[in-house]
């Protein structure tokens, strides 16, 4: 017997439960790193605008002669004249507060990660799309393993709906031709 447990013994060989990949302490921070890891983007977006222009011009023209000749003593006036007086502003202001998780899409020779996601949601037929793409430092990836857009490079961030509201937010038809011919 004590022969047969000292050939099974030598035979058996084992695997190290511990794979150091896919271990990782109660602790510590799991962050995105490699190609199809997600990380959640904090979209917060404020830009405001704004441009006042005035302008005014005023031009005359005055001209003016006599004619005397042979008792004939005549003269005469002409005055021309004109003024524009202009104002215009225009303000903008715009507030967008979204989060979403984007993927890895790519790791570039710096290190940096090329990322790319999109999120729609459907709410009593009103359908919102925003999409996130860009590039971000891994340093940048916080604990929590999310980033804030303004620490997207090159970001673009699209914000679209689609649906009765975003309808009636546009002008009407006819709004838009007297605007396109210069009446409204």
């Amino acid at each position: 017997m004590a022969l047969s447990l000292a050939a099974l013994a030598a035979s058996a060989s084992g695997q190290d439960l511990f794979q150091g990949g896919n271990w990782a302490a109660m602790a510590a921070d799991r962050r995105a790193t490699e190609v199809g890891d997600s990380i959640t983007v904090v979209v917060h977006q404020v830009a405001e605008a704004s441009n006042t222009t005035q302008n005014a011009t005023r031009k005359s023209t005055d001209t003016g002669g006599s004619l005397r000749a042979g008792g004939i003593n005549e003269s005469g006036a002409l005055s021309f004249g004109g003024g524009y007086t202009g104002r215009g502003e225009a303000r903008r202001s715009e507030r967008l507060l979204a989060q979403l998780s984007v993927v890895i899409e790519g790791v570039l020779p710096n290190g940096d990660y090329r990322i790319v996601g999109r999120q729609q949601v459907r709410v009593n037929g009103e359908t919102t799309l925003i999409a996130v793409r860009g590039r971000i430092r891994a340093a940048d990836i916080s604990a929590d393993n999310s980033i804030l857009s303004s620490r997207i490079a090159d970001a673009e961030i699209d914000y679209d709906g689609k649906g009765f509201v975003s309808r009636s937010a546009k002008p009407g038809l006819l709004n838009r031709l007297f605007s396109l011919l210069g009446l409204g």
